[in-house]
């Protein structure tokens, strides 16, 4: 009933090599495919929901993030990039 230590050298080794190969073709992501419609289904439908939200919110803020430096460079009074500048903060906010 004892089993020789060369023995389970041997296993863990197979089995490492059985790990690898698992890992090398991406045998979890099939499993997902194959898995429950439904399930995949639902789960992609949310997180595009919620990546179009985070990619929303994020555009919003860095738009704003951008006038609000804009306005501040307008302030400064530039001769040339200022008119520029005030064009474009004066066309977002005719905009908003």
């Amino acid at each position: 009933m004892f089993i020789r230590k060369s023995k389970v050298d041997g296993l863990e080794a197979q089995i490492e090599k059985l790990n690898q190969i698992m890992e090398k073709t991406n045998l979890m992501e099939l499993y997902y495919l194959v898995g429950n419609k439904k399930q995949i289904l639902f789960k992609n439908l949310v997180a595009g929901i919620l990546r179009g939200v985070g990619i929303g919110i994020g555009v919003s803020i860095i738009t704003a993030i951008i006038v609000i430096l804009l306005q501040k460079i307008v302030t400064l009074n530039i001769p040339i990039i200022g008119d520029y500048i005030a064009d474009i903060v004066e066309i977002v906010q005719q905009k908003i």
